[in-house]
């Protein structure tokens, strides 16, 4: 499945919007569809929600958006991601000048991961949107950014 989405992923030039939201692509389908951003030059907006990808599909996509500059929403909602994929993600967004929206919600960042993701948003200025549940705090999710931080 994710191996052949990928695999035309690199060569496409035309699709901008993918959603393979509640596919159970795992891990594995989390790094063929990281290897594919690294050289895709079209897709604006990828949705992964429901996927199951966990820290280490995270670590995957955290290291293409470290090279992709195309991308600029990514929805990775309850995808098991953990504080060690929050800080995959907090490094990308240290590098990843284009990413404007990142939805983390419904993940199991804590505190620590929430950490990672506030060290990298002091070196980014590209991302306006972060939805994210760090705290137990259910006001998180639509509040702006520096509302999000401060809660923590």
């Amino acid at each position: 499945g994710a191996q052949h989405i990928g695999e035309a992923l690199k060569i496409n030039t035309v699709l901008t919007i993918l959603d393979l939201g509640r596919n159970d692509i795992g891990v594995t389908g989390a790094q063929h569809i990281g290897e594919a951003l690294k050289i895709n030059k079209a897709l604006t907006t990828l949705n992964l929600e429901l996927n199951e990808i966990g820290a280490e599909g995270a670590q995957h996509i955290g290291e293409a958006l470290k090279s992709n500059m195309v991308l600029t929403t990514l929805i990775l909602e309850d995808n098991k991601i953990d504080a060690e994929g929050a800080q995959h993600m907090g490094e990308a967004l240290k590098i990843n000048t284009v990413l404007t929206t990142l939805d983390l919600w419904h993940n199991t960042i804590g505190d620590k991961g929430a950490q990672h993701i506030g060290e990298a948003l002091k070196i980014n200025k590209a991302l306006t949107d972060l939805k994210c549940s760090p705290t137990s705090d259910p006001r998180a999710r639509f509040l702006p950014l520096r509302n999000v931080l401060a809660l923590l």
